[in-house]
């Protein structure tokens, strides 16, 4: 099979194409000939410098799938060959990703594909958007008439976060940068905001009543402190880096801090999908390059400038 691989670490130039053994379907798994394969910026961090995940050498990275079953492997129920699927493969020691014709999964963290919706489309949503579901929905638990605050609304999460929080009824605030808001709006946001205003956070207070809003998510990193000042007393803040910085109003307002890790599991996909095929969320695509052009999503991720997904054309 044709494959992306890298044998080190460095720039968007270490992908190489590979001719690689097919791999085989074992107890509980599914070969998937993959159709299309989103990029995410997790993809370009491994790429780079990316021990931390534990990855062997050479390596297939690729971390979201939508293709069609080649094969069940044993024990396998509920799916058979010839079913159209997308998931988000496992990363951490997983050297065996979907820059790939054909790729591996356990059974339990793929769905299957909603027919109205492409591969390329189904391929933008299982890492990006199972996080943003993970926290606005499951962890967050957003209900109608709550005021949601994003942090970086324009971003791979954050887009999924505004649709799935307004899908919950709730009215929604969103930063990033001028230049991102119509687009912010177009997908549902009431307010938005410039995250380079020295006021934000008071024009967040504004538009929350000086109460505060009731949740918050930061899908961008470093905005947890600001967070804990603009979000409500036993409010709920979510984030999916690391916080740092001043957390002492966390404390003192009483407030709930969610960490936010993607876990593979296709429930969550299943959850997910009505609202894609009744047109309550859609993918923001903003490329579609051929596998042998991977690298060139990677300097468009590395750039941090792109406006939605950049999906890679596997198979057909």
């Amino acid at each position: 099979m044709r494959a992306m691989v890298i044998s080190r670490f460095g720039g968007p130039d270490v992908f190489e194409l590979q001719d690689r053994p097919r791999p085989v379907a074992g107890p509980g798994e599914l070969l998937v000939r993959v159709v299309a394969s989103g990029t995410n910026p997790v993809d370009a961090k491994i790429r780079q410098a990316g021990s931390w995940a534990g990855i062997p050498f050479p390596a297939v990275l690729g971390y979201d799938v939508s293709g069609v079953v080649e094969e069940a492997g044993p024990g396998v129920t509920g799916f058979k060959a010839g079913d159209e699927v997308f998931y988000t493969p496992e990363i951490f020691g997983n050297p065996n990703g979907s820059y790939a014709e054909y790729t591996v999964a356990a059974a339990a963290i793929v769905a299957h594909k909603p027919p109205s919706l492409s591969h390329v489309e189904a391929a933008g949503i299982p890492l990006a958007g199972g996080t943003a579901w993970e926290a606005i929905v499951r962890r967050l638990a957003v209900r109608p008439g709550e005021t949601v605050l994003i942090h970086g609304g324009a971003g791979g999460v954050g887009s999924f976060a505004i649709q799935f929080a307004k899908a919950a009824g709730a009215r929604v605030l969103a930063t990033a940068s001028k230049a991102n808001h119509e687009a912010m709006r177009d997908l549902g946001a009431d307010v938005t905001l410039d995250y380079r205003d020295a006021d934000v956070a008071d024009q967040i207070l504004r538009e929350a009543g000086g109460a505060g809003v009731d949740a918050s998510f930061d899908t961008a990193g470093g905005n947890v402190p600001m967070s804990t000042q603009v979000t409500r007393p036993f409010g709920r803040i979510a984030t999916i880096l690391p916080p740092t910085g001043d957390l002492n109003a966390l404390y003192v307002k009483n407030q709930t801090l969610y960490g936010t890790f993607l876990t593979r599991e296709g429930a969550r996909l299943r959850e997910m999908a009505p609202l894609f095929v009744r047109g309550q969320a859609k993918v923001i695509v903003d490329a579609v390059l051929p596998l042998e052009e991977v690298g060139k999503a990677h300097e468009r991720l590395d750039s941090g400038h792109g406006r939605g997904k950049i999906i890679l054309q596997v198979g057909a």
